[in-house]
């Protein structure tokens, strides 16, 4: 199923996606009075065992009272994320290879993931403009990944059963002030200003991706493209990024697991291309969709 969240006038809503009709089924048109209020609590009670067998609906035919994309906005799936995104550095060789220059960021470390986080008042629309905080960084870049929907409550999860706690996947841009990035001598600071977190379209279950999880994943910046890479070139897998994480840290539904991103970002280039305003950054993952966002100052 492919599940989003979007607004129509001044209501939020959520629902099912038929993205090849341009159709969205509301979520109490699809289950009625049972329908939780938000996708988050769908994500919660389709994976508890007394949650009355969400799991188990299927994708509905379109019907009267089914709305157009065109006549929504879509929101980021999971607009208010109860915790902050878990998110991996350095988990691409290539992307590795092309911050060598930089001492303060470059480093390989094959033996244990880098994982970092972003605030939760990051997380923007998959079409919404962003801010380039302009009197705050002036390196601000673009990072296309792979998100994880962590589906049910979890903790030491081996690698073997790590999938089994996977509700679905999403398009994610990792965006950051480089020069925060640097300055700071941490992560959290340049990759936690408001907007810098565009997620979407929508939610695309497990089921749909099927395993192993090797799509490819593309960035562009004004058309020209930047990134182009497949998820299987991942230096850590998403079962091992999820045994790790959750070794002694409770992993709850919905938490958000960003995978890492390709070669191709602004700061890999010589001399670097970071972002200005206007520009418009496309993510493109195969089976999902894409998100594409203007950059303002």
């Amino acid at each position: 199923m492919y599940l989003a969240t979007f607004r129509i006038g001044d209501k939020e809503d959520w629902g099912v996606v038929r993205p090849e009709l341009g159709l969205v089924c509301p979520a109490r048109l699809w289950l009625g009075e049972r329908a939780p209020a938000t996708l988050l609590d769908f994500i919660r009670l389709s994976c508890d065992p007394d949650g009355e067998g969400l799991s188990l609906i299927e994708t509905p035919e379109p019907n009267h009272g089914w709305l157009a994309i065109d006549d929504i906005k879509l929101l980021a799936p999971i607009p208010r994320p109860v915790r902050n995104i878990f998110c991996v550095g350095k988990n691409y060789l290539d992307h590795i290879e092309e911050l060598s220059r930089d001492k303060d960021i470059s480093g390989l470390n094959t033996q244990y993931p880098h994982y970092f986080t972003k605030a939760t008042h990051t997380v923007t629309g998959p079409f919404d403009e962003i801010s380039l905080h302009p009197d705050v960084t002036s390196q601000v870049d673009y990072e296309a990944e792979l998100a994880v929907i962590i589906g049910k409550k979890g903790i030491n999860i081996s690698e073997d059963e790590a999938m089994d706690y996977v509700f679905g996947y999403t398009i994610l841009n990792d965006v950051t002030a480089r020069d925060l990035q640097r300055n700071h001598n941490q992560w959290f600071k340049g990759k936690s200003l408001d907007g810098f977190c565009p997620m979407g379209p929508w939610i695309v279950t497990r089921d749909e991706i099927g395993q192993p999880v090797e799509l490819n994943i593309s960035g562009r910046v004004n058309g020209e493209l930047r990134q182009n890479s497949n998820t299987r070139h991942m230096i850590f897998g998403i079962s091992k990024l999820i045994s790790i994480l959750s070794q002694g840290l409770m992993l709850e539904p919905g938490d958000i697991l960003a995978t890492g991103t390709p070669a191709g970002v602004g700061m890999g280039f010589d001399p670097p291309k970071f972002l200005t305003s206007g520009d418009v950054v496309r993510i493109e993952i195969e089976k999902i969709g894409y998100i594409e966002n203007r950059f303002v100052e």
